[in-house]
């Protein structure tokens, strides 16, 4: 798939502006511009969901996410999609920018879930390791008090409080390092769930090329892979295996009078 940044120059320094449509771009935005032959290329191909619900292309989403994370923390984004064909239907910018706003409305509340679980994890691990702390540091004085004077017992001693700190080291890594990462992942995320999108059409020379592209046929679905052998009865296609006629098996018929087959399907 290719997905590529529009050179900003490039659509200012024509004379005849190409048709858009979508949402109107507020003065001073940072613009976030993707190029594509066809919408079609914005959306994963492996995922099977409608076409309304469909993800993005782990490219596209990769290049819009650096873009915004580059910008500047206050500045409003927006989103220019330049499409290499002519205008279609008339519900597509809508149709667009209510894909990308929930897939990334979608991606701000995976991480979320992410943080809160992270957190969760993070109070059970300091509660466990305030009792761990708590009963190597116990047991350090009460080998230090038994073994008073010897090295062997200051060795016991501080060994025991050195576990007992190392016990402590994941709750706060969680808490001191862990979680503000994916809090400023969400808050990337909410931010491109409500920036405005807009299409531009760089080719208006075929101007039935939109019935081939998304919306109006759903973006490519790669299909999953079957590993199942269906058995045709009748030899219309080659290589199938074709079940006899047996007939209805008559009361007091035997084993030996059901006929087998070999192997060139004739019955003996």
């Amino acid at each position: 798939m290719a997905v590529v940044a529009t050179p900003h120059d490039e659509l200012g320094c024509r004379d005849e502006q190409p048709p858009s449509a979508g949402d109107p771009i507020p003065p001073g935005s940072e613009l976030i511009e993707v190029r594509v032959a066809g919408l079609r290329q914005l959306f994963n191909a492996m995922d099977a969901s409608p076409f309304r619900d469909r993800d993005l292309d782990p490219d596209a989403e990769e290049l819009i996410a650096n873009w915004a994370r580059e910008a500047p923390r206050e500045a409003k984004l927006a989103l220019l999609v330049s499409v290499s064909r002519a205008p279609g239907l008339a519900d597509e910018p809508a149709a667009l920018r209510d894909v990308v706003h929930e897939f990334f409305a979608h991606r701000s509340a995976a991480a979320r879930t992410r943080l809160h679980d992270l957190l969760r994890t993070g109070r059970i691990s300091l509660l466990v390791g305030l009792v761990f702390l708590s009963a190597a540091v116990g047991l350090a004085r009460l080998v230090a008090s038994r073994l008073n004077g010897h090295e062997v017992g200051e060795l016991f001693r501080e060994g025991l409080v050195i576990c007992g700190w190392v016990a402590m080291w994941r709750p706060l890594e969680i808490f001191l390092y862990g979680w503000w990462p994916i809090r400023a992942q969400a808050r990337l995320y909410d931010r491109l769930s409500v920036m405005p999108v807009r299409l531009v059409y760089m080719d208006n020379q075929v101007p039935e090329s939109w019935r081939g592209d998304w919306p109006a046929v759903p973006a490519p679905r790669t299909p999953p892979q079957s590993s199942r052998r269906s058995l045709v009865s009748g030899g219309s296609q080659a290589g199938s295996i074709a079940a006899p006629d047996r007939g209805p098996v008559t009361p007091g018929s035997t084993a030996g009078d059901i006929p087998r087959v070999t192997r060139s399907g004739k019955p003996t």
